[in-house]
């Protein structure tokens, strides 16, 4: 009859086909959770038990022993965690701005030393100065040492991430600046009006990289921040952790019960205080980062 719509009838092996995809992926992503679900389990339980019977996924002699030692001073543990947060906060948006406008600037088909520079970039991916040039200039020229600049500056912008924002730049239409133009309108308004509202897939991908690595930041802290009152969280963690490690050496071969002294828990404890708020953000930018990396890795 016309008018009356056909049901589309799937064949039975793409139905299959479907069915087993769904139970792999599921099976999947259930073994990469486990890690982390045996991580947290770690973190409850005991030194001795963890030594003796291994890891599981259910924590084992639950116990509180690391977190206590991780949050023994929770004025610092805070103000680490209120650092860290500014710093990433502070640095995901000024290096998505510089890293977005840098990007855009080298797309540009009538930006004639665009090739120069973008190699210059390039180059720098394949050669450092070192670290002693870079202490150097960090402390003596700049003068940033005991300052939250020298954490902020240094990761504002990667050259791998200007390559990636200028490969997605090209599936935005030239066209677009030229009606801009066109219009009487400047660089800098073509691309806050125009073609920013347009980067978004790149702007998460690129911003989630940003904050991974403002949050996971360590060493530079370890370098430029010796006596600040408040190290970012990671550098604070990893110290608490090293402290845990010197004590159990230093008394290996006392009296003392070593086995009860947490190490192997508290760097769990540690690692779950450091990666539980990242991974809350994973969610909200996921169909985002996806697009980004395939739109940015494809376009040449």
């Amino acid at each position: 009859m016309k008018g009356q719509s056909k049901k589309v009838r799937k064949d039975p092996v793409s139905k299959g086909v479907a069915v087993f995809a769904m139970i792999f992926v599921s099976v999947f992503a259930v073994l990469c959770l486990l890690p982390f679900m045996m991580m947290v389990s770690a973190s409850f339980s005991t030194e001795t038990v963890i030594m003796t019977e291994g890891i599981g996924i259910l924590p084992k002699s639950f116990s509180m022993d690391a977190y206590t030692i991780a949050l023994k001073n929770p004025k610092y543990i805070v103000g680490s965690y209120i650092v860290t947060i500014i710093l990433t906060i502070t640095g995901t948006l000024i290096g998505l701005f510089l890293i977005s406008m840098t990007g855009y600037a080298l797309y540009r088909p009538d930006f004639f030393i665009r090739n120069k520079i973008a190699f210059y970039f390039y180059f720098t991916t394949l050669f450092s100065a070192g670290l002693a040039p870079s202490y150097i200039w960090m402390t003596r020229y700049l003068n940033l040492k005991n300052t939250y600049f020298a954490v902020l500056l240094p990761l504002l912008m990667s050259p791998w991430l200007i390559i990636l924002m200028r490969n997605f730049m090209k599936s935005i239409p030239y066209e677009i600046t030229e009606s801009g133009k066109i219009d009487g309108a400047g660089d800098f308004r073509i691309f806050v009006s125009l073609v920013f509202p347009m980067m978004k897939p790149a702007l998460a991908t690129i911003g989630l990289f940003l904050a991974l690595s403002y949050w996971n930041e360590w060493y530079n802290s370890m370098l430029y921040l010796p006596n600040v009152d408040y190290k970012p969280l990671q550098y604070y963690l990893y110290k608490i952790v090293n402290e845990a490690a010197a004590l159990r050496q230093s008394l290996a071969g006392s009296v003392v019960t070593v086995g009860a002294l947490p190490t192997t828990t508290l760097k769990m404890a540690t690692a779950v205080l450091a990666t539980g708020p990242i991974i809350l953000l994973y969610p909200f930018v996921q169909k985002y980062f996806i697009s980004g990396i395939v739109v940015g890795s494809v376009k040449g």
